[in-house]
């Protein structure tokens, strides 16, 4: 019987973030396929261009890039993360217990990213699709302004989980997309949404498509999916799929 590994354990306490990146890519290339990295105080592009099946379990605050560009690891995090969580990730998941700050998902193009908390401005920023590689983004709390700007495709829910407020604090809504779907718990009035989207009811398809990643979430985070899908949802789509074509094509 083949004797399983311990995660490899990572200090980074004081490490510039080239010489943490620089460990853990080590580590990877060693064949750990497990790793602990403690004492995290704001080193960016944790997990930048990996491209393995790993777990990394972090602890503390993840700075600017987590994830991006990555293609197949677990990534963890006990605690918030800076910008571009997921930057153009390409497969993978990201779980934050905490919040993250702006452009949250940007351009990501498969893979899942779960938030426990709030976000910042622009979350989902450009997200795509391409055939059955559909990024999921879900927000357990508040997010900014620009949400889901320029979305060309994927999946982005916002719960308000954290707030005693209906309404997000959120203008401008889905401006310039066309692609995707945005879920948003709760209510939006027509004033916070950009121009280029409509809001409407779920139907059936969309709870076979909601639903289990909402669940999902709730059990990652041992929350009460019940009481999460208790609430109303609307759900925005793009009106066109060329917004500004009209403005570009002669």
């Amino acid at each position: 019987m083949k004797k399983k590994l311990k995660a490899y354990k990572i200090k980074a306490n004081g490490l510039h973030f080239k010489e943490l990146n620089n460990l853990i890519k080590k580590a990877v290339n060693d064949g750990h396929n497990s790793l602990n990295i403690v004492g995290v105080i704001g080193q960016r592009y944790i997990g930048t261009g990996l491209n393995k099946k790993i777990k990394i379990n972090i602890k503390g605050t993840a700075g600017a890039d987590l994830g991006a560009f990555m293609d197949g690891p677990n990534i963890v995090l006990k605690g918030n993360a800076q910008d571009a969580v997921g930057n153009t990730m390409n497969s993978g998941s990201i779980t934050v217990h905490g919040s993250a700050s702006d452009v949250c998902g940007i351009a990501a193009r498969s893979g899942r990213i779960f938030i426990k908390g709030n976000v910042g401005y622009r979350a989902g920023i450009h997200m795509k699709e391409y055939q059955d590689f559909k990024p999921t983004l879900i927000i357990g709390g508040e997010a900014y302004d620009f949400l889901g700007e320029y979305m060309a495709g994927g999946i982005l829910a916002v719960l308000n989980l954290n707030s005693k407020e209906q309404y997000l604090p959120s203008t401008y809504i889905g401006t310039g997309m066309h692609g995707g779907v945005i879920y948003i718990r709760g209510n939006v009035h027509q004033s916070q949404l950009g121009q280029e989207v409509s809001s409407l009811k779920l139907d059936s398809k969309d709870e076979e498509l909601l639903y289990p990643r909402l669940k999902e979430f709730a059990n990652t985070f041992k929350l009460d999916f019940d009481k999460i899908i208790k609430e109303r949802f609307i759900k925005l789509l793009p009106l066109s799929h060329r917004p500004y074509g009209r403005l570009y094509a002669y």
